[in-house]
């Protein structure tokens, strides 16, 4: 049933979103704790990964849940890479940074809004994440990834292999 569930979720994100691309979701009224990045990407500051950023407030269930995926699995996603082609698009250095630029000393989050256009994102950040659960190690995690998304992805985010 576990495999089931994660199946359809990243089922559903990859029919709600098929790879990258910008949108006018970025366009919206934003507080004093936003800002764009270079290559246009909203980044917006919270007090911690328990609060989400507003520029989620009326995004589908399923990406809201990738964003707490991610925070809850913040370590993890260092070690996986992202196969969007962000790292060369978006000077990206790891999947997580498709939804979380920064987690700063005081536990402060800047989160990024990258994920919210990109099912490939997703999928590998809520893939990661149960097969987490499902006590996989890191490094089987990340082989797993990488013999999923190696071919017919774009050119993964330069990521170390973890130890």
């Amino acid at each position: 049933m576990k495999r089931k569930s994660w199946l359809a979720i990243t089922f559903i994100t990859a029919a709600l979103l098929t790879g990258c691309g910008s949108t006018d979701q970025a366009e919206q009224n934003h507080s004093d704790h936003t800002q764009h990045a270079p290559n246009g990407d909203l980044q917006e500051l919270t007090a911690s990964a328990d609060q989400l950023p507003k520029f989620l407030d009326n995004q589908d269930p399923v990406i809201i849940q990738s964003y707490k995926v991610a925070a809850a699995n913040r370590e993890l996603l260092k070690s996986i890479p992202c196969y969007c082609g962000c790292g060369e698009s978006a000077g990206h250095g790891h999947n997580g940074n498709c939804f979380i630029k920064e987690e700063k000393s005081d536990g402060s989050i800047v989160w990024d809004d990258h994920g919210t256009r990109c099912g490939v994102c997703m999928e590998i950040a809520v893939i990661s994440g149960k097969l987490k659960e499902e006590g996989k190690s890191t490094k089987e995690i990340r082989t797993y990834i990488d013999q999923t998304y190696g071919q017919g992805y774009g050119k993964p985010t330069p990521t170390p292999m973890p130890s």
